[in-house]
């Protein structure tokens, strides 16, 4: 009897967003199961494309003479109960956040094709050492050397990798072919798994739980044993042994049969993350992230999925790891915002989490000194279950702050990036031989180029966006990739006086270097870390004291430890504070505490100067008290005066494409359509449809990007009206534009 399987075109179209039954040919019956992926036939040409099976039946659904066969299998996928775990979760993402469940398919199903495996080879020897060194003294009276070479490694070594004799015996496969053929040895394949660099460091031991950590995993250790699996989140000051607490509820995850996936919110983050993982679980660890080759990416989630490993630890992406018997997500920094993802479907990794967990009956910890203003809000109305830390386990104290104000320092004629009183602390800390951390939100020499007279801005051609200043002495767009060689004079008025904003971290390492021309400097950014291995260089390089300075960007102040840090200076504190964005006070809190806790973390007293324009503002004095209880009672006060999340939900949606009158009518024509579906109808005085109007960045790449808001206590209802425009732009056959959809933006 035939089979059939139901398949998903992997075509991002709404119209297309359905399943297509195809024949499983006998011969290919068992590796087809739910999760794999397909190579079809499609359309009338019978073009071939790629598909995802979701469900296998026995019963056509069309006559069966105009069912097609499947051509052939792309990726196994395996046949565990992960993949339809995955499946459903692709399900609540379609249906959650929008877009097709093509879309979702690929998020769930990260690996995009199969890579081919790697094999080594073994030769096992199947006579004696005596026999072979007999035959080996034959081969050598008859000028076989490469073969008499052969038998005496393996006389004298037993089993040898073929590779190594290849190397270093250049011995070629057709001398192993004739000695396999006269009996003299058997040549054995086996996988090989590329493994992601993981260096072993010494195991420092288990250190002793403080008191405030054995009641967070006392509590843990009781709930998990009798089946429960409430949300958990743990809010930990810098330094209070968040890492430590996670370790522990892995291990008695593992214990007991199950496994773990860790997020951790930065690439950086892995170098001292995994290391300390790799001490205590070794080999049974693993981790993920977008630099690994595509060997190694494909390699580690076969080795999850054939259950040879326990542990995954990686950006969200890991979130999809193929475990089949997951027993625990933690969260690390879930405040980060590359949780939330950039592309359709635009999935919060702490949500989407948390329904796989609900699936898998797993349990989810979320952790951080600073938690999300979303997921306190959560705790506090007592949908999650609050744990806090607020001391450091080693009895160190948290690090003393100073606020200095800029517009004072410019007032004394010091016209540097370095404040008097920061300038003093750096020569006492490199006198001391201690090591300092200066941070700085910003990306080389950014800031936009300007002409002083006219006031012509430098802009991307294709882009609606500034173009930034390097000092390789080209202007670059960030957004698509457009260089031009930078100008001497403008080209509106002729003007001399154009020039950029150098406040970038290369500005920063240049300034170091003048004031302090002795001192070891490593700078850390977007520029200077471009290979998979450049993370685990720089801060291998810093924690052994190779360097007495690091300057960097956010990813240096998120988990790191560094004993010998006693200073860190944050050099503009209110430069993510004036974006366009109802989040930025919180972001501006998150980055000065988080840059605040690298101070201090070994047995030295720790120091953090603090520069800003605006001193009083609450999001800073509260980081500089490290206050996250100050910070959460004004920002949430905020949130509701203005109906913003968590309070409220809001709904961005976004219209794009290449004619600017057609994208403008749809966003006109779809901004009605979604006043139309709230209870007030057009006339509706809450304003709860916001615009349409250009976006931040009107145009990229030459597509023109128009928005509009919809706001609402109730996520169901946004989901609705999200649901009633997909309808309709189907209905209606609207494919010249494109719109998406993102539930509470960041």
């Amino acid at each position: 009897m035939s089979k059939f399987a139901d398949i998903i075109i992997d075509i991002s179209i709404e119209k297309l967003d359905k399943t297509f039954q195809y024949r499983i040919p006998e011969e290919m019956e068992g590796d087809i199961a739910p999760g794999v992926s397909v190579c079809v036939p499609f359309g009338k040409g019978g073009r071939s494309l790629r598909g995802y099976v979701l469900s296998i039946s026995e019963t056509p659904v069309i006559e069966e003479g105009r069912i097609r066969d499947i051509i052939s299998v792309i990726h196994s996928g395996g046949k565990g109960k992960a993949e339809g775990e995955l499946i459903k979760l692709a399900f609540w993402i379609k249906n959650h956040y929008g877009g097709t469940l093509s879309q979702a398919l690929k998020v769930v199903f990260p690996i995009k094709k199969s890579v081919r495996e790697r094999k080594r080879v073994n030769i096992i020897p199947l006579k004696s050492p005596e026999e072979l060194l007999k035959e080996a003294d034959l081969s050598g009276k008859k000028h076989y050397t490469a073969r008499e070479r052969v038998l005496r490694a393996l006389a004298e070594s037993g089993q040898i990798d073929a590779s190594l004799l290849s190397d270093k015996l250049n011995v070629s496969k057709s001398v192993l072919k004739a000695l396999e053929e006269k009996g003299f040895i058997r040549l054995e394949a086996l996988r090989e798994y590329r493994n992601p660099g993981i260096r072993s460091g010494e195991n420092s031991g288990i250190p002793t739980f403080s008191d405030e950590q054995k009641l967070i995993y006392e509590s843990f250790i009781h709930d998990y044993d009798l089946g429960l699996r409430e949300t958990c989140l743990i809010r930990g000051v810098t330094g209070s042994g968040k890492t430590l607490l996670y370790i522990e509820m892995i291990e008695h995850v593992v214990r007991s049969g199950k496994q773990a996936i860790m997020l951790i919110p930065e690439i950086a983050l892995t170098f001292q993350t995994v290391m300390r993982f790799h001490q205590r679980f070794g080999d049974r660890v693993s981790y993920m992230h977008s630099r690994l080759s595509p060997g190694e990416r494909y390699d580690q989630y076969e080795r999850a999925r054939n259950g040879e490993i326990d542990v995954m630890i990686g950006p969200r992406s890991a979130l999809f790891t193929p475990f089949n018997d997951l027993g625990i997500i933690i969260i690390d920094e879930e405040h980060e915002n590359s949780y939330k993802a950039d592309n359709m479907p635009k999935y919060h990794a702490r949500e989407t989490a948390g329904e796989r967990a609900l699936n898998a009956g797993a349990m989810l910890i979320l952790g951080s000194a600073t938690p999300s203003i979303d997921a306190e809000y959560r705790a506090r109305k007592g949908e999650y279950r609050l744990f806090t830390m607020e001391k450091r386990p080693t009895g160190g104290s948290l690090p003393g702050v100073s606020i200095v104000d800029l517009r004072q320092e410019l007032k004394k004629g010091n016209r540097s990036m370095f404040s008097l009183k920061l300038q003093e602390l750096m020569g006492d800390r490199l006198r001391k031989n201690e090591q300092i951390m200066l941070f700085l939100n910003r990306r080389g020499y950014s800031g936009f180029v300007s002409c002083r007279s006219c006031g012509h801005v430098m802009k991307c051609p294709h882009c609606d966006v500034s173009l930034t200043s390097h000092n390789n002495g080209f202007l670059t767009c960030h957004y698509c990739g457009y260089r031009e060689r930078a100008v001497k004079t403008c080209p509106e008025c002729g003007s001399k006086y154009i020039g950029g904003m150098r406040a970038g971290t290369e500005q920063i390492e240049e300034g170091v270097r003048k004031l302090f021309p002795g001192a070891r400097i490593l700078r850390m950014d977007g520029d200077t870390v471009r290979h998979k291995d450049d993370y685990d260089r720089i801060l291998s390089d810093f924690k052994d004291h190779r360097a007495d300075i690091l300057i960097g960007t956010q990813m240096i102040v998120k988990g790191h430890d560094f004993p010998l840090v006693t200073l860190v200076g944050i050099i503009l504190a209110d430069l993510s504070l004036n974006s366009s964005d109802y989040r930025s006070a919180e972001r501006t809190f998150d980055l000065l505490t988080q840059a605040a806790g690298r101070a201090g973390r070994g047995e030295g007293a720790g120091e953090v100067v603090v520069q800003t324009y605006e001193p009083d503002h609450y999001s800073i004095e509260a980081a500089a008290q490290q206050d996250y209880n100050m910070f959460y009672s004004k920002e949430i006060m905020f949130r509701e005066l203005m109906s913003y999340p968590p309070v409220s939900h809001l709904l961005k949606v976004l219209i794009e494409g290449r004619k600017e009158d057609r994208v403008k009518k749809e966003a006109a024509r779809l901004a009605d359509l979604a006043r139309e579906s709230l209870p007030g109808g057009k006339d509706d005085k809450a304003h709860k449809v916001i615009g349409p109007a250009p976006d931040v960045i009107s145009k990229i790449k030459d597509v023109f990007r128009e928005v509009f808001y919809i706001r609402d206590g109730d996520y169901g209802k946004l989901t609705e009206i999200r649901e009633k425009i997909e309808d309709n732009r189907r209905d209606e056959n609207r494919y010249d534009t494109y719109v998406s959809y993102d539930f509470d933006p960041l």
